[in-house]
């Protein structure tokens, strides 16, 4: 049995963990000695990754869900990361005891991707050929190659089969690819705010948040590591632009408007180019707090794989053909507010996978918060997924104990 007492301490009666929280947790560090064969054709090993996991897994190893983490997330889905009290797991309100995915039924593990910076193995970790960080050299990473680790993962943790695979935005593309790549090891697919592959305007947020990390001064190539500086000016831009892609333009002008942030006597402007909207401050502090914890080589990987997706790419653009191998069911949310990936682009997957006659539950949310909606408490949305899992705890319920 694999349990919540192998990443934390045993709780006492009086802690969250009996109000909806999964309470402290650990992290666990899982290394890998044999090298993982990528897309790249490069192989990358021996290599390590960070893990949480909440609740008990049953006898019979049926009841495990894996969430996928999207772009700037990690392995710390939920409640309170022991190594930093302050941190409060990025889908808490998702994941614990009586929330959506409950953990009273489900055993929930959460894994840091290859090349992240939050304790997998990633460019700023150090290459065993040569004693220094892996940089620049870090290989090129995609989605199917962190499905691979994962499955390694689920291997050494002696689970055959999840129960169910989820993920919002990035981490919905993991999923995606998990029931076409792994189709006999996962039961349920469940996919939040996701695409089947990037628009070119989405590539192209992408390219001009990497033309700011790599025009950076202090990139020096990827290899800042070795001049002890970051090029924390183009990571801070990189996410402004990314974080205006988040939120929708009522969303913004409900938090914004048209605010000053300091205005005159008069209520005039300033006449110059320091912050002089609300909205600038709120960019600015946001790009700046990103700068000091995220690796700019970890964004120039990740974006890169968010490119690299496309299913279809090998089916001539044919997405229920690429789909076809999946044996899931599968649940698909998106939200109407969420331009950076539309619901239009969750219902291509619907219908790929209706016309491949597979089981699918589709909810398309009337939400104002763009594509952060999905990391956010709209009772409509949560209820979704509730009613959903419950219906996967049956049945694990039936086979499991």
């Amino acid at each position: 049995m694999i349990n919540s007492s192998d990443t934390a301490p045993p709780q006492p009666d009086d802690t969250p963990a009996r109000t909806g929280s999964v309470g402290m947790v650990h992290t666990q560090l899982f290394d890998f000695q044999e090298p993982l064969s990528l897309a790249s054709g490069q192989e990358l090993g021996p290599y390590t990754l960070a893990v949480q996991t909440y609740g008990e897994l049953n006898a019979d190893r049926s009841n495990a869900v894996l969430i996928c983490h999207a772009l700037n997330a990690s392995h710390h889905v939920a409640g309170i990361d022991a190594d930093d009290p302050a941190e409060l797991g990025w889908w808490d309100n998702m994941v614990g005891p009586g929330k959506p995915v409950d953990t009273n039924h489900f055993f929930v593990i959460g894994v840091n991707n290859i090349g992240s910076c939050f304790g997998s193995t990633g460019p700023a970790s150090i290459r065993p050929e040569t004693g220094k960080p892996w940089g620049a050299a870090f290989p090129v990473i995609t989605v199917e190659d962190w499905v691979m680790a994962q499955a390694r993962l689920a291997d050494r943790l002696g689970i055959k089969k999840f129960a169910a695979v989820m993920g919002g935005s990035l981490g919905g593309m993991q999923a995606l690819s998990w029931s076409i790549t792994c189709p006999d090891r996962v039961a349920h697919c469940v996919v939040i705010a996701s695409t089947p592959m990037l628009s070119a305007q989405n590539i192209g947020f992408n390219e001009v948040a990497r033309r700011a990390i790599m025009t950076d001064p202090q990139f020096h190539g990827g290899d800042y590591y070795a001049h002890g500086v970051v090029p924390k000016h183009g990571l801070a831009v990189a996410r402004m632009i990314g974080h205006i892609t988040y939120l929708s333009d009522d969303d913004m002008a409900e938090k914004f408007g048209r605010a000053l942030r300091a205005p005159t006597a008069d209520g005039e402007w300033r006449f110059g180019y320091d912050v002089e909207f609300e909205v600038e401050s709120y960019l600015r502090y946001q790009g700046e707090k990103f700068s000091k914890y995220f690796d700019a080589n970890t964004y120039l990987l990740i974006t890169r794989a968010l490119d690299y997706f496309d299913p279809a790419r090998h089916t001539q653009g044919d997405l229920a053909r690429a789909l076809a191998p999946a044996l899931a069911k599968f649940l698909l949310v998106s939200f109407s507010t969420d331009w950076r990936f539309p619901p239009a682009r969750s219902r291509e997957i619907v219908k790929a996978l209706l016309n491949n006659a597979a089981a699918v539950t589709y909810a398309e949310i009337d939400a104002p918060h763009g594509h952060d909606a999905f990391l956010l408490d709209d009772h409509r949305y949560h209820a979704v997924v509730r009613e959903y899992f419950k219906r996967i705890a049956k049945e694990v319920g039936a086979h499991g104990a």
